[in-house]
């Protein structure tokens, strides 16, 4: 089973954020820009919470409020749920889907290292199943 080490390996450990006193519309155009479906949401380096594209729909547009004068701490989701490198792939997938959230923080130390998102665990997931029916199939044809 891959860890949450072996992942970050793979993918990259790039991180995106803003500060919470920031418009949710700079959120959103970070977001845009770099192609993620969440930020961090950072102060001083400490991890307050993060926004994600569902929290705009459903706290900003749904509420009618402006992207351009809501302060992103107003709808961050917070606390936030993080893992460890430790952590297996398939435990990321089980809070995933048990807390109904898309995205992950990973935390080593105190700080925040990675950060990943319910695409990249299913990838690694499907990638891990190939990879054992491939296994498989060479044993069953000696």
């Amino acid at each position: 089973m891959l860890t949450v080490n072996q992942l970050l390996a793979m993918k990259g450990r790039q991180l995106f954020s803003v500060a919470p006193q920031e418009s949710v519309l700079r959120a959103i155009e970070v977001m845009a820009t770099q192609h993620v479906g969440a930020l961090l949401v950072m102060e001083r380096g400490v991890l307050l919470g993060v926004i994600s594209e569902r929290d705009y729909a459903r706290k900003v547009i749904l509420m009618q409020r402006s992207s351009h004068d809501t302060p992103v701490a107003t709808i961050m989701s917070s606390p936030v749920i993080t893992v460890r490198l430790t952590d297996t792939v398939n435990h990321c997938m089980e809070l995933c889907t048990r807390e109904r959230i898309r995205h992950l923080p990973v935390i080593e130390g105190g700080a925040v290292i990675g950060m990943l998102s319910i695409g990249d665990l299913v990838k690694a997931m499907l990638q891990e199943q190939s990879e054992h029916i491939e296994q498989l199939e060479r044993y069953i044809a000696g």
